[in-house]
């Protein structure tokens, strides 16, 4: 059975009886497998002339793949697939390993890529640092702030043969994914950019000149993009050189960010103008941001400077560059796989110089890596387009310029019980099936672990971003993010027993699981995740956001603790809140009806998108696989028929919305903003019931701690029992220990 057919075979369980069969089908797809026929091994002190025995490896990936290809070729595939084995060492990459339709396998003899029993195996993108030097360029040392001349040390990058150092692009919200330009990574970490103010603290836009001033689609003021605007104090001034100067900044709103090139400066006016072209939004009083790329700002360990006109970095370790008996330093993110850095060696100095993924697979089906790290490419770190039924499974992805996974197209693919950190944009992105005919894609990410995405675009680089028909995010670890954890669009996906917490922890406006505005994305559910202690500026977060209209969302049996608006359903129809546990947020529910307000900013700007992409959909279609679409006829008109507009169309009120069978301890719930009362279904809710868990939330908290009694009144309510012990990552052959905690041998 193919990957596709069996995503499809899973679908049609009924609800409630899925998650303990994919938890065990999921792990069949990897283990159950034929044993394969041959075995090639590659080492990195293997020969391209040798025969890729274990004796004999091979010295290149690319060899390796070309053998592979020569079976193919001969149609010699052998039964039971072929294992390419990597022996442990460091694969330095100067190029992508590409693999096409031509290094396929079969669903009978599959192809893995995997580590050797036991061997630590790197794919790396960048080049190794050493031969630091202490500065000692008098003109050099005046440029650098006084307490940071005897602790910043140098390095003569083109001395090392490193010429190339790719080029600061602006980046962020409404902007093209390019490379990330070259990055300092220290002990498995990446390091930051020199800037001002320093790590954690912001400078105010201090206002813009009267030239730029503009009325915004709100009815403020903001001011023009190529006016420039107004900072405060001087600072600048003491700063020796601007000629490559950066800013970083939410210039508008909480919920989009970009990094911008300053054109010019008047340190006397006090007016930053950035360079054309201008895609980001206007420039708002008050708004935050922070000037980097600055060797004036080198101030404090961690952070780092390029020259790239002479090839010098500078940089302030963090630790000692050479440190007999120095600390361990753990993992970031605590993946469980039991990492460390030496106790007697200094840590490792790396500098991402690769602008292609890692691994690039165009048109192949039935791959696995297994178990490999893939780290320090400017780009993503795999790329997968078209094909059928490939797997990366057991991989550490860490340090990546873009992406960790992009899935495009195709079916069936998976990324299954890896760990992905410090990423500059997203961890996976999924899209695949067919929003014309409603065909899945069948593509999933399960079993892994996420922290520290967004590290550069910040907004709209979820963990986890799935669009087109029937993808799967499950049994996911999600923490420390800037924004949402997981996005989707589409239809029919399904997000379920996910941990995600401390998300949100720079923005505002945002959910842990965001979707919005399309009355067509139908068919998807939420359930049994728990989200927690979630984050959020100026106008906070949500747990499960459904903005601006989306509609016919399932969210249940979810538990949420410690968030900000819980589950919020922001103007749109059809949604089911059901059976959920609520407690300590604020609200639980939340219900607008946005879809009526009048104002150009929502009547004109949601309707009109609204309209837009109903018409980009075959509706009679939806409206047979999801009936509730019909409903909408009596606004817009019937397919085919003319649409409702202008002073007739009235807008669309936030209908056939349920709340049922659900738990709250705290604030339970609110409707404003033209949510007509009494038009919500709410019933058999227990909204006092502090008394009905078997124990208090622990400090962290745990799913399992949201166990209610025996004797609570939610069961007579019809109050369902929630998969609580299923919730988050499990132990299987890839990951022997489970985020955080000691690694063991699996069961």
């Amino acid at each position: 059975m193919s990957m596709a057919e069996l995503m499809r075979a899973m679908a049609s369980f009924p609800t409630g009886k899925r998650p303990d069969i994919l938890l065990i089908l999921s792990s069949a797809l990897l283990f159950a497998l034929p044993a394969p026929a041959a075995q090639l091994y590659v080492a990195t002190t293997g020969s391209d002339t040798d025969s890729g025995t274990r004796r004999k490896p091979f010295a290149t990936l690319e060899h390796a793949r070309d053998e592979v290809r020569r079976f193919s070729q001969n149609g010699k595939l052998p039964k039971g697939g072929v294992t390419i084995w990597l022996r442990g060492g460091d694969y330095l990459r100067t190029n992508a390993l590409e693999l096409t339709a031509a290094d396929a396998g079969t669903p009978n003899s599959p192809i893995v890529w995997r580590a050797g029993k036991g061997e630590t195996v790197r794919l790396l993108g960048g080049r190794k640092l050493s031969g630091f030097a202490a500065v000692t360029d008098p003109a050099m040392l005046a440029r650098l702030p006084e307490a940071a001349r005897g602790h910043v040390m140098q390095v003569d990058l083109k001395a090392l043969g490193v010429n190339d150092f790719g080029q600061m692009q602006s980046r962020g919200f409404g902007r093209p994914l390019t490379p990330a330009h070259c990055e300092l990574f220290f002990g498995s970490r990446p390091m930051t950019l020199a800037r001002w103010p320093n790590e954690g603290d912001w400078e105010r836009i201090a206002g813009y000149p009267d030239s730029g001033a503009i009325k915004d689609e709100h009815g403020g003021k903001t001011g023009k993009l190529e006016e420039g605007f107004l900072y405060s104090g001087d600072r600048p001034h003491g700063w020796k050189d601007l000629s490559d100067l950066w800013v970083h900044g939410y210039w508008s709103w909480d919920w989009a960010n970009t990094y911008e090139r300053v054109a010019s400066i008047d340190l006397d006016l006090r007016l930053v103008k950035t360079a054309a072209p201008y895609g980001m939004y206007s420039f708002r009083k008050g708004q935050r941001f922070y000037f980097l790329n600055l060797l004036g700002e080198l101030d404090q360990p961690g952070e780092w400077f390029l020259d790239r006109k002479t090839g010098i970095l500078y940089f302030w370790p963090p630790d000692p560059l050479t440190r007999p008996g120095g600390h361990p330093l753990p993992l970031r993110g605590g993946s469980g796989r039991g990492e460390r850095e030496s106790k007697t060696q200094a840590p490792e100095i790396l500098f991402s110089l690769l602008s292609d993924p890692l691994l690039k697979l165009t048109d192949v089906s039935h791959v696995t890596f297994r178990g490999l790290i893939l780290e320090a490419t400017r780009s993503s770190a795999v790329q997968i387009h078209g094909g059928a039924s490939n797997l990366i499974a057991g991989c550490l992805i860490r340090n990546i310029g873009n992406y960790g996974v992009t899935i495009e197209g195709g079916t069936g693919h998976g990324v299954l019980s890896c760990d992905i950190f410090d990423t500059g944009d997203g961890g996976v992105s999924m899209e695949g099936g067919d929003r014309q005919t409603l065909r899945p894609g069948g593509h999933f990410v399960e079993n892994c672990h996420f922290a520290h995405q967004g590290r550069w675009s910040k907004c709209y680089v979820p963990a986890v971003i799935m669009g087109g028909v029937g993808q799967r995010a499950a049994h996911n670890l999600i923490h420390d993010h800037p924004h949402c954890a997981i996005l989707y669009t589409g239809n029919d996906h399904l997000i379920e027993l996910n941990e995600i917490h401390h998300i949100a922890l720079e923005t505002g406006d945002v959910g842990a699981i965001y979707t919005g505005r399309d009355y067509s994305f139908r068919g998807n559910r939420l359930r049994h995740n728990f989200i927690h202690d979630t984050g959020g500026v100026g106008m906070g977060s949500m747990g499960m956001y459904m903005d601006d209209c989306v509609s016919g969302t399932e969210i249940s049996g979810n538990v949420f603790y410690k968030v900000q608006r819980a589950a919020f359903l922001g103007g749109g129809r059809d949604h089911l809140v059901l059976n959920n546990i609520f407690v300590d947020c604020n609200y639980a529910v939340e219900l607008d009806g946005r879809g009526l307000d009048t104002s150009p900013v929502w009547h004109s700007m949601v309707d009109k998108t609204m309209r837009q992409r109903l018409a980009e959909v075959p509706l009679a279609l939806y409206r047979e696989r999801y009936p509730a679409l019909k409903t909408l006829d009596q606004y817009y008109g019937p397919p085919g028929g003319p649409a409702i507009e202008g002073a007739a169309f009235k807008g669309v009120p936030p209908e056939n919305n349920v709340v049922e069978r659900n738990v709250c301890v705290g604030k339970w719930l609110k409707e404003y903003w033209h949510a007509t009362p009494g038009k919500l279904l709410v019933q058999n809710n227990l909204t006092n019931a502090a008394a009905s868990f078997v124990r208090p939330p622990g400090n962290p908290p745990q799913a399992n701690d949201f166990s209610l009694k025996r004797d609570s009144p939610a069961w007579n309510l019809g109050f369902q029992p929630i998969p609580l012990d299923k919730i988050g990552p499990y132990r299987d052959e890839l990951r022997a220990a489970l985020p955080g905690s000691k690694p063991r041998p699996a069961d």
